[in-house]
Order: C-alpha cells, then structure tokens, then sequence
C-alpha cells in the first residue's frame, strides 16, 4: 500500500509519503514545515514522495489528518485530497489528530492517565481521555468541548496533558503534535475508506449562521 498523508490540523504541517509493502519492507519520507515558512503542500508532497521513492501515480490511498484543530488547515487537506481522489480515484481515510498525537505518545514510551488538550478557541479547549499502558491506548472518555476549569481539574487528578501548545496553559504538559507519518501509519491498519464528499473537519460545536439585515434604503 502506497500511502500520501496531510496533516495540517497544527501549526506545524506536516506531509508523508509510505510505501509499505516495498521490496525493502518498508520506505517512507516526512516533510515537516511551520504555517509562516510558506512552503506549499503541493511542493511538501513533491519532496515527501521523492524521499520514498515514490511518484504520484503510484499513490492508492490518501490520509487526512481531520483535526480538532486549525478549521482552515483542515479544510485545505482535505481539499488536496479531494483533489487527488478526482484525478486518481484513490482509497481516501480520514483520522482523528487526537489519534495521532496518542499514537506519538505511546511511541516516545508515554505511560499512564493522559489527556489530551487542543485549544478550541473561545476560551475553550478539547479535550480526550487515555490510559496508556505498555504500548495500548485506552480511550477513557471521548473527545469533547471542555471549560479550562475541567482541563485544570484533570491536571489536578494526577493526568499527563498533553497536545500541540499545552504548554502555554500547562508548563507541566508535553508538546506532543500530529505528524503525517504518524497519519500515514494509522491509515495502514484501517480497512475503511471514507467518500470524498463525506470528509469533515471534526468540529464539536454546532454549527450557526446569522442572517444578514435587509439593506436600507438611503
């Protein structure tokens, strides 16, 4: 399987290209860039496939990393992929950077109660339950719209918080951030695909719209 991941929920956007069933094994090549660097996604996945060997028609499967996170950094993967599935007719998956970022916790050998914490705007925050133990991830409550209060009561409890800037409120916290190889690694397990029309960013709140007044007549 020859895998073109998107991750562009953070700051820090990253793009992978995998190809695991490879006569080595397993190639693989990560372009990680800040927002400010300008670097386009397209130019990224140019430089993530030329790290694996790989050329764009061979790509069978596009992930995208469908945050919480940046709505607008979001929105563009999932533009890209889109985009790809249009002209390729690639298998597309859509995962939960919360996902990710356990996945890069559990890899740098993390352990015990974790929360995740994602700033949600608004004086808000995401945040997601795990236990983590001897490499597993076990969700103990599902990601949700949470006050800073309850990110502080979970802090207080004993929990590990951890996420892209949890630093800025939690100097206890770890920086842990979703990374396309990471994306890219996930999408190799699952079985599932998603139709393109049907990828969402994820995003808790409802969504509302404001109708403009009648223009005055001067």
């Amino acid at each position: 399987m020859k895998i073109l991941a998107f991750e562009f929920s953070t700051s820090q956007r990253s793009v992978a290209a995998l190809n695991v069933g490879s006569a080595t094994g397993l190639s693989s090549g990560e372009v990680v860039e800040s927002l400010d660097a300008n670097c386009g996604p397209l130019a990224m996945a140019e430089a993530a496939l030329c790290e694996a060997g790989l050329e764009r028609e061979q790509i069978e499967c596009v992930a995208i990393g469908l945050g919480p996170g940046s709505y607008t950094g979001v929105r563009s993967a999932i533009a890209l992929a889109q985009g790809w599935h249009l002209a390729r007719k690639v298998r597309l998956v859509g995962i939960s950077s919360v996902d990710c970022i356990v996945a890069e916790a559990l890899d740098r050998g993390l352990e015990g109660r974790v929360t995740v914490v994602i700033d949600a705007q608004r004086n808000e925050f995401y945040l997601a339950n795990y236990e983590l133990v001897a490499g597993n991830a076990t969700a103990s409550r599902p990601l949700r719209l949470a006050s800073p209060e309850e990110a502080r009561a979970c802090a207080a409890a004993g929990d590990l918080l951890i996420g892209p800037e949890v630093t800025k409120w939690f100097p206890a916290g770890h920086i842990v951030l979703p990374r396309a190889i990471r994306l890219a690694r996930l999408a190799a397990e699952r079985p599932d695909s998603i139709a393109p029309g049907e990828l969402e960013p994820i995003y808790l709140r409802a969504t509302t719209f404001v109708k403009a007044p009648t223009p005055r007549n001067f």
